[in-house]
């Protein structure tokens, strides 16, 4: 399979299958091709060298014209963007958190195809909701870092006393994303070739970790990367962000990682989660915060009145390995931190997903369709799988639930293209709980998402684990012809 373009074959053939009619109805209108009256912001697709672990790595990037990495706007304007492809073969950039028109969106096959080297594509359409979202390739070169911040900010907050930190967490490999699968595939660890289904820890090999119950054991992680990066960095090397003593600031953390869940380490900072996925939830006060792949946390925090330096930590799930940065005031001492601690992170569960409330739920309203989604799949063979009950079909207008029941035994971060969606449920227990557009999946566990069907096309829904994706775990979320 074509590592740059593993999803085109099987998602162009899925929608085409479900409603061709609106494939090429979409395809003609093409509003991915229209520009608004002002200038659009260029942004190039480049490649680029940074260091890891002492050693140059190339990389892709995302950068306006002046370098600066991602994009800014405001909740209200467009997103006029003409995307430029300066790398040396084809991509495609989803725009992960913004609705778009469906042509737009940045799936292969969905219905445009991948951006070819040196060609250009004009993007032009409104976005209403502020919030922390970011964008990345929808092939494997997400893997080598193609992705980026995209963050839409709120005009209410124009004035507020509030630094910004906006920080893209990453996992990294010397090892082509290509081999990574293709190690994967036939029995192997990810990037070193060891037996998948276990975890490292201390120093010891792993089988996995009890489910809860003394169910048969899960399993956490399926590669060994070389680093694990905030904002390109290591702990070797982490950034050091200038801060005010006593100053008040907002993280706004985006789990960009490939395969990899982490939990943000506030280390002796209380903070205040205030959105999840860029959607704002009743606030919750703490020092962790799980995160899992595509998912982003806004932390608000105060400083202390002293000078002092704060590292922020995020831990890599079930192992000792982590990575972060370091929010200094003035020339305050930094101390050394490694990128191995000394106990494993936390395994991700669903507790505080069911303490987070929106502040704007949906309307109280009776689902129109109801679908079951069942998630399945193994480490041997490798290979995963999202099967529908019945196939996901709706109509402008309606309200869907959808109930995902995880029968495998890895944790799935699960994604819906071009809506957002309420969860509604925990293994059947109903609440009104946080608006998202990616929610995680335990092992053994169910949750119930509803979504207002107001956003037609033929949208993907898959797994946040890119190599879970690429091997079977992704479908469609399809309007009626």
């Amino acid at each position: 399979m074509d590592r740059r373009s593993f999803l085109k074959a099987s998602f162009a053939a899925s929608i085409a299958a479900s409603a061709p009619t609106l494939l090429m109805r979409a395809a003609a209108a093409n509003p991915a091709s229209s520009t608004s009256a002002g200038q659009p912001t260029l942004l190039r697709v480049v490649k680029r060298t940074i260091e890891v672990n002492g050693r140059d790595a190339t990389v892709f990037g995302l950068q306006q014209k002046d370098g600066s990495h991602g994009i800014r706007i405001r909740a209200g304007e467009r997103f006029n963007v003409l995307l430029a492809n300066e790398a040396a073969e084809p991509t495609i950039v989803h725009w992960h958190g913004l609705t778009p028109p469906w042509p737009s969106d940045g799936v292969a096959g969905a219905p445009m195809p991948l951006l070819d080297a040196g060609a250009e594509r004009s993007f032009d359409f409104p976005v209403a909701l502020p919030g922390t979202n970011w964008m990345h390739a929808h092939t494997l070169q997400e893997q080598q870092l193609l992705a980026a911040p995209l963050v839409v900010a709120d005009p209410r907050d124009d004035g507020r006393d509030e630094q910004e930190v906006v920080v893209l967490l990453h996992d990294f490999s010397f090892t082509p994303a290509g081999e990574i699968l293709e190690k994967l595939k036939g029995g192997g660890h990810g990037d070193q070739g060891q037996a998948t289904g276990g975890m490292k820890m201390d120093g010891m090999q792993m089988d996995g970790m009890q489910m809860p119950g003394g169910g048969a054991a899960m399993d956490l992680n399926d590669i060994e990367y070389d680093a694990y990066l905030a904002n390109d960095r290591t702990l070797d090397d982490p950034e050091i962000i200038s801060v005010e003593k006593g100053g008040r600031v907002r993280l706004r953390l985006i789990n960009g990682a490939t395969a990899t869940a982490f939990t943000l380490d506030l280390g002796e900072l209380q903070g205040t989660l205030v959105a999840v996925d860029g959607q704002p939830v009743e606030p919750v006060t703490g020092q962790r915060f799980p995160v899992s792949m595509g998912q982003r946390v806004d932390v608000r925090l105060e400083l202390p009145a002293d000078k002092r330096s704060f590292p922020v930590l995020a831990l890599r799930e079930g192992a000792v390995q982590r990575t972060g940065f370091i929010l200094r005031v003035g020339d305050a001492p930094v101390a050394k931190l490694s990128p191995a601690g000394d106990q494993a992170g936390p395994v991700l569960d669903l507790d505080l997903e069911a303490r987070l409330r929106a502040v704007s739920p949906l309307a109280e309203r009776t689902a129109d369709r109801r679908f079951d989604l069942a998630l399945g799949g193994s480490m041997t063979p490798y290979q995963w799988s999202l099967v529908a009950d019945p196939a996901i079909t709706v109509a402008p207008g309606e309200r869907v639930e959808v109930t995902m029941a995880n029968k495998s035994m890895m944790a799935h971060p699960m994604h819906l293209h071009g809506h957002h969606f309420q969860v509604v449920a925990i293994d059947g227990a109903r609440f009104s709980g946080a608006i998202r557009d990616t929610v995680l999946l335990p092992p053994g566990r169910s949750v119930t998402i509803a979504v207002d069907a107001d956003n037609p096309g033929q949208w993907a829904f898959h797994c946040h684990h890119l190599y879970h994706m690429a091997t079977g775990m992704m479908t469609t979320f399809a309007y009626a012809a």
